[in-house]
This record gives C-alpha cells, sequence and structure tokens, in this order.
C-alpha cells in the first residue's frame, strides 16, 4: 500500500500494483517521494524532468553559496608600530567586507629566534581586532612562518 500523489491524480492510499498502473495508463513513471512515512508517498511524474528540475535546483544553490574570500596580511618580526597600524585597518577593512584573513609573520634568515615577538604581534593584531573578527586559529609556527587565522563577526 501507498499514498499516490500528482496532477490528474485522485490523491489516496491504493495498492502498489494498482498505482503502477495509474502511472503507466498515464505515460508517466511511479516514483517514492517520502520512504520513511507511513504508508510512503509515491507521486506520478515525468522521472526525466524531476529529475533535471532537481539539477537545476542544486546548481542554483550552489552559485547562491557564499564564497569564502580569505586575504592574507604578512608581517616581519621587526615590524614598527606605524607599519602594524597601516595593515590593522587593511585587516578592518578586509573583514567588514566578509573576508577571512590570514596573517602571518614571516621569519627571514637568523630573525627566527625572535619567535616571542612574532607572537606578540599577531596576538596585538587579534586583540586590536576583537570588534571586527574572531579569533579561529591562535598563533602556530609552521616552518618559517607564524599564522593567525581570523573570521568576520557576523
Amino acid at each position: 500500500m501507498v499514498r499516490v500523489v500528482g496532477e490528474n491524480v485522485d490523491v489516496n492510499i491504493y495498492p502498489i500494483n494498482k498505482a503502477k498502473d495509474m502511472a503507466r495508463q498515464l505515460g508517466l513513471d511511479l516514483v517514492e517521494i517520502s520512504p520513511n512515512s507511513d504508508p510512503p508517498v509515491c507521486k506520478i511524474i515525468d522521472y526525466s524532468k524531476f529529475k533535471y528540475m532537481q539539477k537545476k535546483k542544486q546548481k542554483s544553490i550552489r552559485s547562491n553559496a557564499q564564497k569564502t574570500v580569505l586575504k592574507e596580511i604578512r608581517f616581519g618580526p621587526n615590524t614598527d608600530e606605524h607599519d602594524f597600524n597601516f595593515k590593522l585597518k587593511h585587516a578592518i577593512k578586509f573583514l567588514e567586507s566578509g573576508a577571512k584573513v590570514k596573517a602571518y609573520v614571516h621569519f627571514y634568515g637568523r630573525t627566527i629566534v625572535f619567535k616571542e615577538r612574532g607572537e606578540i604581534l599577531l596576538l596585538k593584531l587579534a586583540q586590536a581586532l576583537e570588534d571586527y573578527a574572531n579569533v579561529e586559529e591562535l598563533p602556530k609556527l609552521e616552518g618559517k612562518r607564524m599564522f593567525l587565522m581570523l573570521s568576520p563577526k557576523k
């Protein structure tokens, strides 16, 4: 027994064979829409058209999905106050436009000995941006770079 729905069909509960005969008479297909309900719901439709409409709907959902933009801001371990403020303004602008910000300190040559300075710099940036962003990832060192990930507050 299945519940049959569709255009030009009396919505009712029919035996499965009767539902198949009804679909065949209309020249359409019997498609199970809701298998978990009691009784299962079947719809009499053109299956190829149904698949086409599903693909079209999925495509529109994907095209309307918001794409996340990742902006990077690079610092050196000896970044001065003026340069820090300049890059801070850029980070604010990026976050307000809805982009994620990946700030990193690049250690070159022997500056790797100043890891603490890099971490302090990134934590200072995170503190300055606390009104605009959430910290996704705290500063961590990978190779010659120390990263900080920030995502915009909604």
